[in-house]
């Protein structure tokens, strides 16, 4: 075919609308650009950070580390879950609403994963869609016999995940150390077994290997829907006995050895929606990681902003 040249004003008229129609092309791309913002972790204050401060000097600094929740604890890491009960539920209510926090979790591992029924109750009239607690079975199993002791506890918790459905909580397991969920093998059961969507993990890296690929082809492995809490929190030199401040601080991010950059390519990845907390553990349980709530929200932020830079390196 041969093709006919361009008249000058068929050259015009289309110049004329490629013009028109460019500002909404731009302005297409631009809405698609918004309509996926960039990924962010969703930060919540673990209220046992700041030890036994009273919830009136706690609950101002959640908004102070870049969070817009509280994760309450009970004695021995923290009081805040017995505070809560002595101010009554309004008052509680009331401190949140005068700083626009949100009751994000409540964190009951003395209460066990078959005794949270009247604390998800009091969850569900705050609003709160997640609950932290351990597992429950024999310790120190590998292969078949770990992956039976994982579905016979599915099975013993499922009338309580009922309850979960009920009150739209989710149960998040936390792979703590001597534990039946503790391995990742142990974490992959859990989420094969679950009969739905209210049982999750908490994820504990300080519990686990400190190999970055490691823990980032797990995150991938559990995947959004499995993952309710990450915990940013490496191991460092322990938390079991007393070490020098600077020693202790080495289960912060940024502080330790631990690379975390692997680690939230791999949350981008998932488009990890759930909670996020920078934590630590100190000895002894029940103090602040530092002497003033002021210090130890410095110290989070310290490490929010490691976290931030690991962000924009992926």
């Amino acid at each position: 075919m041969i093709s006919t040249p361009l008249t000058r004003r068929q050259f015009c008229a289309g110049t004329a609308a490629t013009l028109l129609t460019t500002p909404a092309l731009l302005q297409g791309t631009a809405l698609m650009a918004e309509a996926k913002p960039e990924f962010q972790l969703n930060y919540m204050l673990a209220s046992c950070m700041y030890g036994y401060l009273p919830l009136a000097e706690i609950v101002p600094e959640v908004t102070k580390i870049g969070a817009t929740a509280i994760d309450i604890w009970p004695k021995v890491h923290g009081d805040q879950r017995e505070q809560l009960e002595a101010m009554g539920e309004e008052k509680f209510r009331q401190l949140l609403d005068e700083h626009e926090v949100k009751l994000g979790c409540i964190t009951q591992y003395k209460l066990g994963p078959f005794g949270l029924q009247d604390e998800m109750r009091l969850a569900q009239r705050f609003g709160c869609r997640v609950m932290v607690t351990g597992g429950s079975g024999p310790k120190g199993l590998e292969g078949t016999e770990l992956k039976s002791a994982v579905r016979e506890f599915v099975e013993k918790l499922k009338p309580h995940l009922e309850v979960a459905e009920e009150t739209g909580v989710t149960i998040a397991i936390e792979n703590h150390g001597n534990n039946l969920i503790q391995s990742p093998d142990s974490l992959k059961w859990l989420l094969e077994f679950r009969p739905n969507a209210h049982l999750g993990i908490a994820l504990a890296p300080y519990h686990l290997p400190q190999e970055e690929k490691l823990l980032a082809q797990l995150i991938r492995d559990l995947g959004n829907d499995g993952l309710s809490i990450f915990y940013a929190w490496q191991h460092g030199m322990g938390c079991m006995t007393k070490l020098p401040k600077e020693q202790e601080l080495l289960q912060m991010p940024g502080r330790g050895e631990l690379d975390f950059t692997p680690i939230l390519a791999a949350l981008k990845q998932i488009r990890f929606s759930g909670w996020t907390e920078i934590f630590m553990h100190p000895v002894p349980r029940g103090i602040p990681i530092h002497e003033t709530a002021a210090e130890v929200t410095a110290e989070i932020n310290r490490s929010r902003n490691y976290l931030t830079h690991c962000l924009e390196r992926i």
